[in-house]
């Protein structure tokens, strides 16, 4: 069970586990199904999860995948942005959330392109809890800085960006594949933040070139 404490230590917030907490979560999980490696990897707050659980078990990956995310830790600039739509979505709830993350979350391309993904992103956004939204945002907010651990990764390593990424954009991805030996960069043309939902074929196809189907 994760440990929880209150959003930026204030008692009387919502509740949230951290990155390793969520990464401890994945190892019991690889325990409970006798998996003793395993290619790990994640999306965007997947991705900082990944990187948790490779500082705390390198041993158990015999693959990382960092998919339309960041090894560094968010700037003040970006906390301050996390605490303002943690009261957003106190205030105006999950709904408020996806109106304001949408255009961020999906490239251009999918918007105009894809309005059943569109639609379908939002409302995986409003099956959110406030307090599960308020929780992944301290999460996210919290984590530690994990540039340096890159250097340390020695598993194969693929690293995927959507060309049209505006939250992580494809130079962060381009860093963090040229930080890790090794490491094979793909961009995803076409695709945003979600490049995995976006342009599913593509980005499968780079996932089983890299490791192999399993």
């Amino acid at each position: 069970m994760p440990n929880v404490r209150g959003f930026g230590g204030d008692a009387d917030a919502a509740p949230s586990a951290s990155m390793s907490d969520y990464a401890r979560d994945v190892l019991a999980a690889l325990d409970q199904l006798h998996i003793t490696t395993a290619v790990i990897g994640g999306v965007s707050m997947g991705g900082y999860v990944a990187l948790a659980l490779y500082r705390l078990a390198p041993e158990r990956f015999s693959g990382l995948l960092l998919a339309d995310t960041r090894a560094d830790a968010d700037t003040e600039q970006v906390r301050a942005n996390r605490r303002r739509l943690s009261m957003l979505a106190e205030s105006a709830g999950a709904a408020a959330i996806a109106d304001e993350m949408l255009p961020r979350l999906l490239g251009a391309t999918t918007q105009a392109s894809q309005p059943q993904l569109t639609r379908a992103v939002r409302d995986m956004i409003c099956e959110n809890s406030t307090v599960a939204i308020q929780s992944a945002l301290a999460a996210m907010m919290d984590r530690a800085d994990s540039t340096d651990l890159l250097a340390t990764v020695r598993v194969p390593t693929l690293v995927v960006v959507g060309d049209e990424d505006a939250l992580t954009p494809p130079a962060l991805s381009q860093d963090m594949a040229e930080a890790v030996s090794g490491a094979r960069l793909v961009r995803v043309p076409a695709a945003g933040h979600l490049s995995n939902l976006e342009q599913p074929h593509a980005f499968n196809d780079a996932v089983t070139t890299c490791f192999g189907r399993r």
